[in-house]
């Protein structure tokens, strides 16, 4: 296992090094199967689906797919990379000690997900849904392209957003305290007032405030016509 630190918050990962005794598979799991000690490598394929399925000690490498679903799987100690997974439909599944590294995950609908010490760097999730998912653990966005992305009902206590483009992300309803927004641009995100007790800077008041006075669509009085 390797330790990344961000801040205060510690995620715990499998160790980075390929291990040369994982066996190597040609197909997706089948459903409600156990996978263990696996590498799955190098698909092109049209569509990708994943259900009741327990990944453990895995990689999965420079994946392709048109369109993705991944209903009720359990990832432990699992390495997602390089992969372009489109349309991806991600419902009712775990992880732990999951990594997400250099992914396309644009457009992606996530629900009900449950994540503990999960890390998703340098990812593509722009225009991704996020609803009910919930931080059990440590979880960190680091260096992620978020842009319109919307996060709905969701528990994001204690996680970590860092070095993100937020461009017009938006935050409705749902627990962001501890929530770590320091090191993005906040100055256009959306739902801030729902952003109750997260993390920032000094520096990034200005942005906040930015994002505020868009929202609320204010008129400034010395811009209004004068009628003498």
């Amino acid at each position: 296992m390797s330790i990344h630190r961000y801040g205060r918050t510690i995620v715990t990962l499998p160790d980075p090094d390929d291990d040369p005794y994982l066996g190597v598979v040609n197909s997706p799991p089948r459903p409600g199967s156990t996978v263990t000690e696996f590498r799955y490598t190098d698909q092109d394929m049209r569509d990708l689906d994943l259900t009741e399925a327990d990944l453990r000690n895995g990689i999965l490498h420079n994946l392709t797919a048109q369109r993705t679903t991944i209903e009720n799987v359990r990832f432990s100690s699992v390495r997602i990379t390089a992969s372009d997974l489109g349309s991806l439909q991600l419902s009712g599944s775990k992880a732990s000690r999951t990594l997400f590294r250099d992914c396309r995950l644009m457009g992606a609908t996530v629900t009900g997900a449950v994540w503990d010490n999960v890390l998703f760097e340098n990812c593509r999730l722009d225009y991704a849904t996020f609803n009910q998912i919930r931080a059990s653990g440590p979880l960190v966005f680091d260096r992620c392209v978020l842009t319109e992305a919307t996060f709905t009902g969701c528990d994001l206590t204690g996680v970590v957003m860092r070095d993100c483009v937020l461009r017009a992300t938006g935050f409705d309803s749902g627990t962001h305290k501890g929530l770590d927004l320091s090191g993005s641009d906040l100055s256009t995100i959306r739902g801030v007032g729902n952003l109750r007790g997260v993390v920032i800077s000094r520096g990034q008041e200005h942005q906040l405030t930015e994002a505020l006075l868009a929202e609320l669509n204010v008129t400034y009085s010395e811009d209004l016509p004068q009628h003498h």
